[in-house]
């Protein structure tokens, strides 16, 4: 049974139809990506599936609930976490504070217990700090914890919103882009953090521009254009479809195949 299905999704703007059609499921303990040219809808179908947005037609199941129309706070209690395209952190905050936050779905203390500091809400934070340490060196910046979010480079901070993303916890983990901005030598590290991450039992599902990390760590594919699916499949039928070739791969058919 696949642990994220999604059927006929539909989402317009107005007169602009931004996803049309598209029924795919995630198998648990697989990575797929979502390929296409800019303006496919890849960060649309990211944010339908993660609650920011209502669909305008279609469905979408995880773990076997029917979540259509959720909001974010229910959907990531469920266990679905996202990064984002551009980098969203709290710079005026510690790197460890920031990780911190993505606990904060959870968590259980609440007002009173806050307010009084009871035991069982120092112990829940004492857990907090140590998760949020782990998972920081789970990305290589626990050397990195005390300082200010703001003066990490923008492929560390990258790391930092991957490590909050962990920290919630997720068994399905949406990847926008994460490997944007990032020099050779970060995306091929990034490339062995996302196979980790699905050897620990967590579900990928990654939109990617970069076709190297997309073919190098994905199980199967889907390709949309201007909203439409025009195939899926395991990545190596994708590189040889004429349809994906012909609208987004274009001259990379040969660097991905190499």
């Amino acid at each position: 049974m696949a642990l994220l299905e999604v059927s006929g999704l539909r989402q317009c703007f107005g007169g602009l139809v931004a996803l049309d059609r598209i029924s795919f499921g995630v198998e648990p303990g697989r990575i797929k990506a979502v390929i296409g040219p800019n303006g496919a809808g890849k960060t649309t179908l990211f944010n339908v599936i993660s609650g920011i947005l209502p669909p305008t037609a279609g469905r979408i199941r995880f773990r076997d609930r029917d979540v259509t129309g959720w909001p974010p706070f229910r959907i990531a209690g469920l266990g679905v976490s996202r990064t984002f395209q551009n980098v969203s952190l709290f710079l005026h905050l510690t790197v460890w504070e920031n990780v911190m936050v993505g606990r904060h779905v959870r968590t259980r203390g609440g007002l009173v217990g806050c307010a009084l500091r009871l035991p069982g809400q120092r112990a829940e934070e004492r857990a907090i700090r140590e998760t949020a340490r782990a998972h920081l060196a789970d990305v290589g910046l626990a050397d990195r914890a005390d300082e200010p979010a703001g003066a990490l480079s923008f492929g560390q901070r990258r790391m930092v919103e991957l490590a909050r993303a962990l920290a919630t916890e997720p068994q399905l983990l949406l990847l926008d882009e994460p490997a944007s901005g990032l020099n050779t030598r970060e995306t091929e590290a990034l490339g062995g953090r996302i196979r980790s991450i699905r050897e620990r039992g967590v579900t990928v599902l990654l939109v990617e521009h970069d076709m190297s990390l997309v073919m190098e760590v994905s199980d199967d594919i889907l390709a949309l254009h201007f909203g439409t699916p025009i195939a899926e499949g395991p990545p190596s039928l994708i590189q040889r479809d004429p349809k994906v070739i012909a609208v987004y791969l274009g001259e990379q058919r040969h660097v991905a195949t190499d």
